[in-house]
């Protein structure tokens, strides 16, 4: 990738703002926007610039990436006479790295092809440590040719980065990604509480079983929050609400049966309902703690 490309960072809360960082330190001009501009303070003291608005980046970037909430707050950056595809530059990459929808992945590669633009869905693995490492795993959908294009920008911001298909393929991965540690979590706490409760040490238990073939991300990054009863957001429980009801949507439609994701879906919403969506999904180890 040329380092004269201007990049645009479109979102820099707990993950954006780690990915904008280390676009910076490989010596790219970075332009970001935020909705909330304080966010984007660290961003700006390293020498990121700042746009007002999406229309702004759009109007000056030649590849620009986004990483924001919610399927509507990508819809929202996305079209109308004030988003990107509206106001990008011809030839600009577009790379959504939000967990989002793969109709809408689908939806915004279609419009940018009439736009001659290109857009990948590209959504991420590894949470706030892996992108504060650069060690994100990504799952990238889009043009097979293009891709080349962009690879050196994701090698910057992660060690695992995988093309699985046309537009939506990223985010149907990022689904397969989800399922797998909603049910995931579930056995990581429930082995914890279990390990309290027998009155072992559950320090001692993790040292045991986390290289073993109970061995998981969550088990040897989660569990030890959860211990230290530090329910911080390296991921939200309101993003991964909606991670999971993107799932089983998905799911539906294809007539499959999800009972683990369904199971967690359910013990998140509870929590949600409690006041713990701001919290880390570490914070499902509460749910053991107050019912037992």
């Amino acid at each position: 990738m040329n380092m004269k490309k201007v990049i645009g960072f479109i979102g820099t809360g707990v993950m954006g703002k780690s990915m904008a960082s280390h676009l910076l330190k490989a010596n790219y001009t970075v332009i970001v926007y935020n909705r909330t501009k304080d966010k984007a303070k660290e961003l700006l003291s390293l020498g990121a610039k700042w746009a007002d608005s999406p229309k702004d980046v759009a109007k000056k970037a030649d590849v620009i990436f986004t990483i924001v909430g919610y399927p509507s707050d990508v819809e929202e950056i996305y079209f109308g006479d004030e988003g990107i595809l509206a106001n990008g530059k011809e030839g600009a990459y577009l790379i959504d790295m939000t967990t989002s929808t793969p109709s809408l992945a689908v939806k915004i590669a279609e419009e940018a092809e009439r736009k001659g633009m290109y857009a990948f869905d590209a959504p991420v693995s590894g949470g706030d440590i892996g992108a504060k490492e650069a060690r994100l795993a990504i799952m990238v959908g889009g043009d097979d040719v293009t891709f080349n294009d962009i690879k050196p920008l994701l090698d910057v911001l992660g060690t695992n980065i995988v093309y699985q298909g046309k537009a939506g393929s990223g985010q149907h991965t990022k689904m397969c990604n989800q399922i797998a540690i909603a049910s995931n979590m579930l056995g990581v706490c429930e082995a914890i509480v279990y390990a309290e409760k027998a009155g072992l040490n559950p320090e001692n238990v993790l040292k045991s079983i986390s290289t073993g073939a109970a061995g998981s991300w969550s088990l040897s990054n989660l569990a030890p929050r959860m211990l230290a009863e530090n329910f911080e957001p390296g991921f939200f429980i309101k993003h991964f609400l909606k991670d999971m009801k993107i799932a089983l949507d998905e799911a539906e439609k294809m007539n499959m049966d999800v009972p683990g994701l369904s199971l967690a879906h359910s013990l998140y919403a509870l929590l949600s309902e409690r006041g713990e969506e701001n919290s880390g999904t570490q914070a499902l180890y509460k749910y053991w703690n107050d019912n037992n």
